[in-house]
């Protein structure tokens, strides 16, 4: 499956400035399909750079943490510890690893919609250096969420302390990104509607979704679990978005995205990763269209103005309001405000003042009675907003 970018036919070819000042052409890049729910096996790097600029809504990333082991580790018991020591977490220097870094976030951010953001995780090891990295290349960050997780590796050396976490940056295209998507309504309303915090607790990748190779060993040392991508995909996308990930490992995400009916596009140098990945993405079935579709964010909503209740008969002049105590009272009146005293304005400057703040929402602070219960404005704006809505569809 492909989908096109980033070329237009008979197009004027665009121009750079030279050394000396003159306006030389540049050839535009030719026309061509973004390899869409498919895995590129090769240098993660080389295979950013043949994709189109621009074109993929949000990345994921899984780069090596550079642990720098020293020797093996074992348990009290002498027994080893399956850590990781694969030769991709290898760097000879600091300095190897950090060209690394900026070598991939630059061609990530090359394809990255000027909308799109990129999440990153990692550990102490590197989470701190790919951070500054970030930062230089021009990334804004938004946010840093900390995994911790349910069942992290004991420290068996008794000198540290267990390391029960690991540090997702999440940092959008540019310091002008503002339209980046961020499910905020839905985040928190799966989440008891409690605002969903920085800090996730999932446990490590394990039973029937640990892949494993042929002696029944765990393929790949550092494989993440589904719902921690899920996660991320929910909050950070849409149906029918591309997610990319470059280290693309057994492809947790890209069997996450599938199933969350989101696209991927995954880049991988090892074939055995890149041939599980395929394998396991194929058993996936897509979840349909209600289960995963994107509750609308209210900032999208049509505007309702508190008038509008007045004049539709929801809210008569005269009445009043009260927040959810009782303890606030204010009287509406006919033109759309309320009066609390002497002072006359708007539900939300009204309900700041009464309570000596300097702003409040007036649509969830002010309360009527309906139906010999206390119901927030807010009911009220959502049934015009369902008329809009069946207005809409009747029209279309």
């Amino acid at each position: 499956m492909g989908i096109a970018f980033n070329h237009v036919a008979g197009a004027s070819p665009r121009s750079k400035v030279s050394r000396t000042g003159a306006r030389v052409p540049v050839q535009q890049a030719e026309f061509q399909p973004l390899p869409v729910d498919e895995v590129l096996v090769g240098d993660c790097v080389a295979s950013l750079n043949s994709l189109p600029a621009h074109s993929v809504d949000l990345i994921f990333a899984d780069p090596p943490y550079n642990l720098q082991l020293e020797g093996t580790l074992t348990r009290p018991d002498n027994s080893l510890v399956d850590a990781v020591d694969d030769a991709w977490d290898k760097f000879n220097s600091f300095a190897e690893y950090d060209a690394f870094t900026r070598a991939w976030l630059t061609a990530c951010r090359r394809v990255l919609k000027k909308n799109g953001t990129l999440f990153v995780i990692g550990s102490y090891h590197n989470i701190f250096r790919v951070g500054s990295s970030l930062q230089d290349l021009g990334y804004w960050i938004l946010n840093d969420i900390v995994w911790r997780k349910a069942n992290p590796m004991p420290n068996f050396r008794g000198r540290r302390f267990t390391n029960a976490h690991e540090t997702l940056i999440w940092a959008a295209h540019s310091a002008d990104t503002k339209n980046y998507t961020f499910h905020y309504e839905m985040l928190k309303a799966g989440n008891d509607d409690v605002q969903m915090r920085s800090d996730w607790h999932f446990p490590l990748c394990t039973g029937d979704e640990r892949l494993k190779d042929a002696n029944g060993q765990k393929l790949h040392a550092t494989q993440k679990p589904e719902a921690l991508l899920a996660r991320v995909l929910l909050a950070a996308s849409n149906p029918g978005d591309v997610v990319l990930d470059p280290f693309f490992g057994t492809g947790t995400t890209g069997a996450v995205a599938k199933r969350l009916g989101r696209h991927f596009i995954g880049l991988e140098r090892d074939p055995v990763y890149a041939a599980a990945a395929r394998e396991r993405i194929a058993g996936i079935e897509r979840l349909s269209g209600p289960a995963v579709s994107a509750a609308p964010a209210k900032r999208t909503e049509p505007r309702v103005p508190f008038l509008a209740l007045v004049e539709a008969g929801l809210v008569t002049p005269g009445e009043i309001v009260t927040d959810h105590s009782g303890r606030h009272r204010a009287v509406v009146r006919a033109d759309g405000t309320l009066c609390a005293g002497p002072a006359v304005g708007s539900i939300h400057k009204i309900g700041a003042l009464v309570q000596g703040f300097p702003s409040c929402n007036g649509w969830t602070f002010w309360h009527l009675e309906r139906n010999g219960a206390l119901a927030p404005l807010d009911d009220l704006r959502t049934t015009i907003r369902a008329e809009i809505a069946r207005e809409i569809a009747r029209a279309a």
